[in-house]
């Protein structure tokens, strides 16, 4: 029987201090107690200190600083501060052509040293780098921006003549139409795998030939890299500077990129192309995805000499440059993530048998309402996860997942495939797994080599069933003779057959439900008459 989805449920008896939903049913009167779910801040403080120590008095000319967010910037900035040394010092806030928020710094006298230090907090709250739409026209690549946007973007469009390894790049790339999003993050990714990611202490950004030709470059280098093979694909594209902030993850992925061992913060640099409905969206080379909450923009230009940090002139000298970067976590609430502490999940128990002790004086019985979700991380578009019931890989994962949890509740449980609910409008009873176990600790099942998994080669048979039952009789000290054949409800189907037209068979039935459709035509393509399993009958009287 082909059942559809899956729910997992532990034999554990389910309270208020073990879930945060429950309906509440007194007096056949069913009562919602619902605890809002509340934003969970993660704060983090990130201190960026450049130095320029000279090996004598000079006179400085103005100093450009690009390092306060862009106004474009989707992480929330909580606090933020520039500090400039030596005293005295003249500083102007403007803003460039490009809107980017640019310090003017003048020192009126010679100084022999010139310090930056800027302090930021930042709100890390989790960005969907794909929360956008785009206009209608725009959701197909190629695509041409409108006449406003066009003479908007003029600067963003204007692309470098390509060199002989630019051309060959761009003669690689299929202009058959596809999905505009597909196209971009095919084109990242591309950047992505074909450049080595260096670190390169050398002034300046190399050309696209010059990456090419290398094959390798530093974020800077790859993301100029993007923005002109963008430009030379039809896209407004633009260069961006600013700070990347990588948090190390308190639970490591059990698969793909494993992140950064500890928190981790430096300079970086990324493009953003223009699409019309969704403005512009960032694209990070260096680790061919798209820019999320840990991309904070400094300036974002056409070109990437007028988003350098900091640039300004100074009298020949002898500089020593010194560069600094920490990150540190000031405020860190409970998340998916990373629960909560001891302490606090003392707190939240203890709570919780209070309310208990007054449920049980006023007589309120509980039952859990709802039931987790599960889909695929590795096919998250697939039917299966997001309309049909049940699906070539689900009731697979879910097998795997029962059994992963089980290492973590307990051992020696026994699992159990049963029927589950049937839902209103659905034909067949859902799939329900169970995983059954003692409290006590005691083993309900010994040997899980038994216990068959949902890819194991081979398929019970119904022979296998009848075989089955009567060993298990024979054990059970009771007459084999007793198992019974079990078939499919005959009745029913012969009066289905019988609702057909006189001109049409019960297997070319074209049902509107296809999953109707498909049970019809196996039960009378193999016959009502034989059987699909056995029962035995038992009493424990």
């Amino acid at each position: 029987m082909n059942r559809s989805r899956f729910a997992i449920r532990p034999s554990l008896r389910l309270s208020l201090r073990r879930c945060l939903r429950e309906i509440v049913v007194r007096r056949n009167t069913m009562v919602n107690i619902f605890f809002p779910s509340q934003k969970m801040p993660l704060h983090v403080a990130l201190t960026h200190r450049t130095t320029y120590k000279y090996d004598r008095l000079v006179q400085p000319g103005p100093q450009t600083i690009r390092l306060r967010p862009a106004p474009h910037a989707r992480t929330p900035i909580l606090a933020y501060e520039l500090k400039i040394e030596p005293e005295p010092h003249f500083l102007n806030w403007q803003q460039d052509p490009q809107g980017n928020h640019l310090a003017r710094v003048v020192f009126p006298e010679r100084v022999t040293h010139f310090d930056v230090t800027v302090d930021l907090v930042a709100d890390m709250v989790t960005i969907n780098p794909f929360d956008f739409f785009l206009e209608p026209d725009a959701e197909t690549w190629p695509f041409a921006y409108d006449p406003a946007q066009d003479h908007e973007l003029g600067p963003f469009l204007r692309a470098d003549k390509p060199g002989p390894e630019l051309t060959k790049l761009l003669a690689g790339i299929s202009r058959e139409p596809r999905r505009t999003v597909t196209m971009l993050t095919e084109l990242n990714q591309l950047v992505q795998t074909r450049i080595d990611y260096v670190v390169r202490m050398e002034q300046g950004v190399q050309t696209p030939e010059e990456t090419l030709t290398l094959g390798r470059g530093s974020c800077r280098d790859s993301a100029w890299l993007l923005v002109q093979l963008s430009r030379h694909l039809g896209y407004a594209a633009r260069f961006v500077s600013g700070y990347l902030i990588q948090l190390a993850q308190y639970i490591r992925p059990l698969e793909g990129p494993q992140g950064p061992a500890a928190d981790f913060t430096d300079l970086h640099a990324w493009a953003e192309i223009y699409l019309p409905g969704a403005g512009w969206i960032g694209l990070d080379a260096t680790s061919g995805l798209l820019a999320g909450e840990g991309h904070i923009p400094l300036a974002a230009s056409p070109d990437p000499t007028s988003a350098a940090p900091i640039s300004g002139l100074v009298e020949k000298c002898e500089t020593e440059f010194g560069f600094d970067m920490t990150i540190q976590r000031v405020r860190e609430t409970p998340r998916v993530t990373k629960p909560y502490s001891e302490a606090q999940w003392r707190a939240i128990l203890d709570t919780g048998v209070r309310v208990d002790r007054a449920l049980a004086r006023g007589d309120t019985r509980l039952t859990m309402g709802g039931e987790p979700t599960f889909v695929s991380a590795t096919d998250l578009d697939a039917p299966e996860w997001n309309t049909d019931a049940t699906g070539p890989t689900k009731r697979l994962h879910a097998d795997r997942l029962l059994r992963r949890l089980q290492t973590r509740w307990t051992k020696g449980a026994a699992l159990q495939h049963v029927m589950g609910k049937q839902y209103p409008g659905e034909q067949l009873p859902r799939w329900a797994f169970h995983c059954l176990w003692r409290e006590d600790g005691e083993p309900v099942w010994r040997d899980p080599a038994l216990l068959a998994t949902e890819d194991a080669t081979g398929r019970a048979t119904p022979a296998d069933a009848a075989g089955f039952a009567r060993r298990l009789a024979e054990r059970l000290q009771i007459d084999p003779a007793l198992v019974i054949p079990a078939h499919e409800d005959t009745h029913y189907y012969h009066w289905r057959e019988q609702r057909l037209p006189a001109n049409v068979r019960a297997e070319d039935a074209k049902l509107a439900d296809p999953l109707e459709r498909d049970r019809l035509a196996k039960v009378f393509g193999q016959g009502p008459h034989i059987a699909v399993g056995s029962v035995l009958p038992a009493s424990t009287a």
